[in-house]
């Protein structure tokens, strides 16, 4: 089963230019993998791998051979072959398998903290490593199979995640295949600063994929995306996100889309389910979180970025926001613990 994604158009309004080409870039500018995982499995028949990590979005593909997808929700979509060239983004937590066949049972399971074992638990890792990111039991077996995933869900846009079905699957011919190419040469790889190349090249491929898939024109997009597409909201949503830390008001947004307050306001919070102002707060106090993150980053400095005169505006707004003070946030935040974004 192939899951097709939205919509595509241009923006007709004031500005011109790509509006859903901008909103995607601005959604995926959130998505930057920190640690992530890329493993490659050579394997023979039959075989079955139950990846049950809890990552927030994980990647598959086959660079040799074929295989299945099969999704754990009871809900969401049937098993998908998967060919050369092929692609599924698959969202998480729950766990997925990947099989040479659907009748075919597990006998390989993927744990947190990228541990493989058999079904009883029994540690794999060292048996059947092959190599660089690379395990199985024979380095001929005629299936190599592709797996990535993020492991923060900080580390992902949660509009983004929303946006997303349990599974989705490109065929070789509807997305950029050629950069499986890339992939498949940096993950045996084992350089100084390798674990950055590949978390690059992990955003770099979900980019693209995700690039086709909502260039399709099936389905129908989220509120967002949309939005962006609207000769009014569009102009509106362009300047937000392109000049975040701008003293905005309603009156200086909508004079530069043309119309009045009132339109503005209106046709806004009907496509966007919220007011101009209460959405340019929420997208500031997010790109605020993932600053904090950053080594070195001062309240000041994260403050005057983000559009707030100084530490003091933006420990207030982002309490309000937030629930919790800008210190409260750092001292609390754990690897893996939702960030908001």
């Amino acid at each position: 089963m192939t899951v097709t994604g939205v919509g595509n158009g241009t923006r007709t309004g004031p500005g011109g230019g790509d509006g859903l080409a901008e909103a995607l870039t601005e959604v995926l500018s959130g998505a930057r993998a920190s640690g992530g995982l890329l493993h490659r499995a050579v394997l023979a028949p039959p075989w079955g791998v139950r990846v049950q990590d809890g990552a927030p979005l994980a990647i598959a593909s086959v660079l040799r051979g074929e295989g299945w997808v099969l999704p754990s929700c009871a809900s969401g979509p049937g098993p998908s072959r998967i060919a050369p060239g092929d692609v599924a983004v698959l969202r998480g937590p729950d766990p997925y398998v990947l099989a040479d066949d659907p009748a075919t049972p597990p006998d390989l399971l993927i744990q947190p903290g990228d541990c493989c074992t058999t079904v009883d638990g029994v540690d794999l890792c060292e048996e059947i490593a092959l190599g660089v990111r690379t395990y199985g039991r024979d380095p001929e077996a005629p299936t190599v199979l592709l797996s990535g995933s993020y492991q923060l869900h900080g580390d992902l846009s949660s509009r983004l995640l929303d946006a997303l079905p349990p599974v989705l699957v490109l065929r070789g011919t509807e997305w950029d295949a050629g950069l499986m190419t890339l992939v498949e040469q940096e993950i045996v790889k084992d350089a100084p600063g390798q674990q950055m190349v590949l978390d690059r090249v992990l955003d770099l491929l979900l980019v693209s994929v995700l690039r086709a898939w909502f260039a399709r024109p099936e389905a129908d997009a989220p509120a967002w995306y949309r939005a962006q597409s609207d000769p009014v909201v569009g102009v509106a949503l362009r300047l937000l996100h392109e000049q975040l830390g701008h003293g905005w008001t309603v009156a200086s947004l909508a004079a530069k889309a043309g119309v009045s307050r009132a339109s503005l306001a209106r046709r806004f919070t009907e496509l966007l389910g919220e007011p101009p102002m209460a959405y340019l707060a929420q997208r500031r106090i997010d790109l605020a979180a993932r600053l904090l993150r950053e080594p070195g980053a001062t309240l000041g400095a994260v403050a005057r970025r983000v559009g707030y005169a100084d530490g003091f505006a933006l420990s207030a707004a982002f309490k309000r926001v937030r629930g919790v003070s800008p210190a409260e946030y750092r001292a609390g935040y754990r690897p893996g613990q939702p960030v908001g974004g």
